[in-house]
């Protein structure tokens, strides 16, 4: 098997990824749980390809979540289906309905091939997608940052 670029640290760079496409997503089921012990492994990797239709979760984390790490504390948002193909990197903007909630922090397997688990690490209170008052059909979409993280717009 061929070295992996990111693991293996064989780039000049962090993030190859110069520019995308906004990739979105409509909420399928608001979710209403956490755990301070959840224990997320995320995986090495910066991107993901995602294809239309597939089924994800969105978790959110306070930690300083990242590729490589473990993830404990956390809250649910949601699911969500997917409205187009394309390319998740660890660092998109994570928007519902227009606002911001975080950014994308990394990617845990554990319920594979079902769905995968992307977190969001966002600031302040863990909430739960039930009291942020998510509902299906919400929009989600998932914006490639050129610069600096903005946190001052979090709902």
């Amino acid at each position: 098997m061929s070295p992996d670029p990111y693991v293996d640290k064989l780039l000049d760079q962090d993030l190859p990824c110069k520019d995308k496409l906004p990739v979105r997503a409509k909420v399928s089921c608001v979710l209403h749980a956490r755990s301070a012990a959840r224990g997320l492994e995320l995986c090495p990797f910066p991107s993901r390809a995602v294809l239309k239709h597939e089924i994800h979760e969105l978790i959110l984390t306070t930690e300083d979540a990242a590729p490589g790490k473990t993830v404990n504390n956390i809250s649910y948002l949601c699911f969500f289906e997917l409205l187009q193909s394309g390319m998740l990197w660890v660092g998109d903007r994570v928007e519902v309905n227009g606002k911001l909630i975080g950014y994308l922090a990394g990617y845990d397997f554990s319920h594979l091939p079902n769905h995968m688990n992307m977190i969001v690490q966002v600031k302040g209170d863990l909430r739960t997608g039930y009291e942020l008052g998510l509902k299906p059909d919400d929009e989600i979409v998932f914006v490639f940052v050129h610069g600096k993280r903005n946190w001052q717009t979090i709902i």
